[in-house]
């Protein structure tokens, strides 16, 4: 991997890319130390003192401390990661979705923008579940039209946040939306490493703990690269014909079975999913808040099913993706037009049942590994008694996202040496 990035950064090109991602990353940042108008500082540390150690601590992770400062950008991206949740479950379920989807960038375009429709919707709604809820003793002497200014400035960061991402994916390196997230839960590691040195100073947390939260850690960074490079080979075969004088075709090839095709997005919209209670329960504030926060975190009851519903999520995202980006009927039907056929498999239907099956069984592996490694860290911090402010689910992002960077790089360096080869 290092020598890929010393490479790439002799390329002009990716390093343009690089420093524009750079500066959408550090404009994300500053945003997030800088409060919406119209608030009272220490009412609103007080109001988030109250509730720190509950579900909002994750919300306030994922959006890199925003929203405990209730910044420009405290909504981050989630409004635009359960929108596209929505559209891409929409997309299944009806048709002219489902036709966009097939029509390439220009259908692309338009499901992108009632993505961001469902954006507004969703950010106006949880602007107002921070303003009235989560914040609304802190904010009660607001009047009528503070509180609009606050709800558009929120909403507005919202739509920048999601604006930086979806540049940073098109001129940048890398899923600008994956970026950002990852930056929200970099931001929160010195956190942790300071509640845990308090923790030492005033002996209530162990040394052992630490190291053994660490070597977790470390497994699971080792574990998710294993992941993310495993793959299942399918054998392909050519038939041989003869053209004129000429003979084409009788090679060996295979098709790549990713054991995790969709990367981090299970992970994310799996979060995604699980934050929205935290939302709800932001309208009711107090009670509400704390009820949902005990028990979904200070029950065991609770907290055993947040990990069974984080795994479920987990599964169904993992296979959706996989249907997604795999379709065996076009790998079955593309495979028959040029030749190709699977050793002892049929061509047409034998041969996409038998790329499914092989499909199925894979993505089985990867999403349960996934899930394993995703719930516990979540285990061992509460068995450890370690309060951190990052999850397995975290550190799989923050991993995943370094691995997917890394190979658009590559590619890009790929590509730029065939375009050299042409050029000659």
């Amino acid at each position: 991997m290092l020598d890929i990035i010393k490479k790439a950064a002799k390329e002009e090109e990716i390093r343009k890319r690089f420093y524009f991602t750079l500066l959408m990353l550090v404009v994300y940042r500053l945003g997030n130390n800088i409060p919406i108008p119209f608030i009272d500082t220490k009412a609103l540390a007080d109001a988030y003192n109250n509730i720190q150690g509950t579900l909002v601590d994750y919300l306030n992770m994922l959006t890199g401390g925003g929203l405990s400062t209730l910044s420009i950008f405290a909504l981050g991206v989630q409004p635009y990661i359960t929108a596209s949740i929505v559209m891409q479950l929409l997309s299944v379920v009806i048709p002219r979705l489902e036709e966009l989807s097939r029509e390439g960038e220009q259908g692309r375009k338009t499901i992108q923008k009632y993505t961001r429709y469902v954006t507004i919707a969703l950010a106006i709604f949880q602007a107002i579940a921070i303003t009235n809820g989560l914040y609304g003793a802190a904010l009660s002497s607001a009047t009528g039209f503070q509180k609009v200014v606050m709800n558009i400035v929120l909403i507005g960061g919202t739509m920048f946040v999601t604006w930086m991402g979806e540049t940073i994916t098109e001129k940048g390196l890398g899923n600008g939306t994956s970026l950002i997230i990852f930056m929200g839960i970099i931001a929160s590691f010195p956190r942790t490493i300071a509640r845990w040195k308090q923790g030492l100073h005033y002996d209530t947390t162990s040394i052992v703990s630490i190291i053994i939260m660490a070597i977790i850690v470390v497994l699971i960074v080792l574990a998710v690269v294993e992941i993310s490079e495993g793959e299942r080979k399918v054998p392909i075969q050519y038939a041989k014909r003869v053209v004129g004088r000429k003979m084409y075709g009788g090679q060996s090839t295979h098709i790549p079975v990713k054991v995790n095709m969709g990367g981090v997005m299970p992970i994310i919209f799996a979060s995604a999913v699980l934050a929205i209670p935290s939302t709800l329960s932001l309208l009711f504030g107090g009670n509400g808040q704390n009820s949902v926060a005990n028990f979904f975190q200070n029950s065991v009851l609770g907290f055993a099913v947040y990990l069974l519903i984080q795994t479920i999520l987990i599964l169904v995202f993992a296979y959706f993706y996989n249907q997604i980006q795999f379709n065996t009927v076009e790998y079955a039907k593309q495979l028959q037009q040029n030749g190709g056929f699977i050793p002892g498999i049929r061509p047409g239907k034998p041969t996409s049942d038998f790329l499914a099956n092989v499909s199925t069984r894979i993505t089985f592996i990867g999403s349960i590994a996934l899930a394993l490694l995703t719930i516990v860290p979540a285990i061992a911090s509460r068995v450890l008694g370690l309060q951190i402010s990052f999850g397995g689910s975290s550190v799989i992002i923050v991993v995943g996202v370094i691995i997917e960077t890394v190979k658009q790089i590559e590619a890009m360096m790929t590509m730029k040496q065939y375009k050299g080869f042409l050029n000659r």
